[in-house]
């Protein structure tokens, strides 16, 4: 009784449950909060002003960036274009760094 048993092929084949997906979970949604709402509750419940109950973070939700000011326009990157300009920027900097310390 206490030998191990090598499974048949056929009984490895009908037992693999990596194959099997699992069904996704249904969850209904009926309306997405923005972010007037969320910034509204984070000033009101005072569950968001304290972390694990020790951390204070009233000072940080003070200053925190509305969200206008962290919107920034899509702007398309054209490879070339970006690799020529920031080496273009590096060896101005090498530039001036090599003038500097010549004086």
């Amino acid at each position: 009784a206490d030998i191990p048993v090598i499974p048949d092929l056929e009984e490895v084949q009908e037992e693999d449950l990596a194959m099997q997906v699992a069904a996704p979970p249904s969850v209904q949604v009926n309306r997405v909060l923005t972010y007037h709402d969320l910034d509204k509750d984070l000033m009101k419940y005072a569950a968001f002003q304290t972390l694990d109950g020790e951390v204070d973070l009233k000072l940080l939700t003070k200053v925190l960036s509305p969200e206008h000011e962290l919107r920034e326009d899509d702007v398309s990157w054209d490879w070339d274009h970006l690799f020529t300009e920031v080496s273009s920027e590096l060896v101005t900097e090498w530039d001036l760094g090599q003038s500097e310390r010549e004086d």
